[in-house]
């Protein structure tokens, strides 16, 4: 690694112990939705009174009763019972749009605000259950929909508000409209969407949702990549804001670092909302193939439109071409492994975030399969001290980012070694790791320290509740209730 890397990552690390951007911003709160204290009595749900829960779904009652069923281990059975419905329970907002289609908006949680990455997510493992439930179907629907309008009215915005309500971030300097909660542009909030739309509709085979609404939003999704692979100069964005945080502006007048051309889409942020130093974020990269090999599928299948359905192809092969030629690192102790960040100019970033898509988290979104070399060798570089914002504690250990700081390691993290392990002592391992780690709250937080999981930041985090109930369906309906089973009980 060079200097001018090493400088980089210096620099990441001074900034990285400043408050992050979401936990800053003032937001009202209610006491059913957010739990305050401990609790030991794992036969009382810290879920929301029934009247105060915002949806109901059958059949998530009935998964969560059915998983329940089989686990011995009670504060587990409780954990899940807790985070599964965390986003039906706590954040969505399913209506009718005033034209007869289904309309859902998705607060993150603790911010009133809908990110079209964690909406993406948060309603993702409700989607297997949606032909068994014709109302979680329409709110699936429905967020499918409000998706597509919110990519219509700006490509460039990771968060929305309800309506044009202006808020926290208007005087970004950018181009900001009274629609967008904020405006930094990373490729996963356009991948998301793509995401969930196709797995919609190849479960349920309900392509009514492909309309022009969608067509309008997919012509706009592959015209912003096409931008921002800098080929024609730097592209329409620019991004700054005032603020005492590094990694919340972009520098070179809100361009960025210079990127040299080379078939990848540049990023100015990441899934954590924090900036690139290199803008060719891999990960990221990876997520747009796959995205645009999916909506490719539709456009050819359910539209016909084969010209735009040739793009996405191509485009999708483009960028697959230039991950192979300038993403791979030979690193001297773990072979050839993904870098986090590359800029075509022969600079790689070596480490790893927390947020998805990161690299451990690469064969979780199908982007890669499990058992390739190199993300092999990547799992085991990114899960070491090697990699600068992995953590390891007295109370656990985890993949972090500055946009917490040090010693602070993500749960999604370990999530994600979870969904992407093979081996079963690593899964209870992991397992054991985020019941230890919950301060007693029943919920899966932002991030806690790894020597004192009672520092923790985000009390009423969606996603990561969500996607605890996720991997925990996944592991029973995998035939791995037992080894769920063989974790002791705790008392905390």
């Amino acid at each position: 690694m060079n200097k001018y890397i090493l400088a980089l990552i210096a620099v990441a690390f001074t900034f990285s112990a400043v408050p992050a951007a979401r936990a800053v911003i003032p937001v009202c709160q209610t006491d059913n939705i957010r739990v305050n204290k401990p609790a030991t009595d794992f036969s009382k749900t810290n879920r929301p009174d029934k009247n105060d829960r915002l949806f109901h779904s059958d059949e998530v009652e009935r998964q969560i009763e059915r998983v329940k069923s089989v686990l011995t281990n009670q504060k587990l059975a409780w954990m899940f019972e807790n985070c599964f419905p965390n986003t039906i329970d706590t954040t969505v907002h399913f209506r009718n749009d005033g034209e007869g289609k289904n309309d859902t908006f998705v607060y993150t949680g603790d911010i009133h605000a809908m990110w079209l990455r964690d909406s993406g997510a948060q309603v993702w493992p409700y989607v297997q259950l949606a032909n068994a439930d014709p109302k979680l179907k329409d709110m699936i629907e429905g967020v499918i929909r409000r998706q597509f309008k919110c990519i219509n009215l700006d490509p460039y915005a990771n968060a929305f508000n309800d309506g044009p309500t202006g808020g926290y971030w208007m005087s970004d300097n950018t181009t900001m409209i009274p629609e967008v909660h904020e405006r930094k542009w990373e490729i996963d909030s356009l991948c998301y969407p793509l995401r969930l739309a196709y797995e919609y509709w190849k479960l349920t085979e309900d392509a009514s949702i492909f309309d022009e609404e969608w067509l309008e939003a997919v012509k706009k999704i592959y015209e912003t990549f096409v931008a921002q692979q800098r080929k024609e100069g730097h592209g329409p964005y620019t991004f700054t804001r005032k603020t005492d945080r590094s990694f919340d502006t972009l520098s070179n007048n809100g361009m960025g670092n210079p990127v040299k051309p080379c078939g990848l889409i540049a990023s100015g942020f990441r899934p954590s909302d924090d900036a690139t130093t290199f803008q060719f974020l891999v990960p990221s990269n990876f997520f747009a193939v796959s995205s645009l090999r999916k909506a490719a599928e539709i456009l050819s299948t359910v539209n016909q439109e084969e010209v735009l359905a040739a793009k996405c192809t191509a485009l999708a092969d483009e960028v697959n071409n230039a991950l192979k030629e300038n993403a791979i690192y030979d690193h001297p102790e773990f072979g050839k492994i993904y870098a986090f960040e590359v800029d075509g100019f022969g600079n790689h970033l070596l480490m790893d975030d927390a947020n998805v898509p990161s690299l451990i988290a690469m064969p979780y979104l199908n982007d890669v399969e499990v058992d390739d070399p190199i993300y092999q060798n990547t799992r085991r570089f990114v899960w070491s001290d090697s990699n600068p914002y992995f953590f390891r504690g007295s109370a656990g250990e985890g993949i972090g980012g500055p946009h917490v700081g040090y010693q602070m390691a993500w749960p999604m993290s370990i999530m994600m070694k979870a969904f992407t392990s093979t081996d079963d002592n690593e899964i209870r391992d992991c397992i054991t790791m985020l019941l230890n780690t919950d301060a007693g709250k029943g919920f899966i937080h932002e991030s806690f320290n790894v020597d004192n999981p009672t520092d923790y930041t985000r009390d009423w985090f969606a996603w990561q509740n969500t996607l605890f109930g996720e991997l925990i369906l996944k592991l029973v309906d995998d035939g791995k209730a037992d080894l769920l089973n063989s974790i002791p009980n705790s008392k905390d």
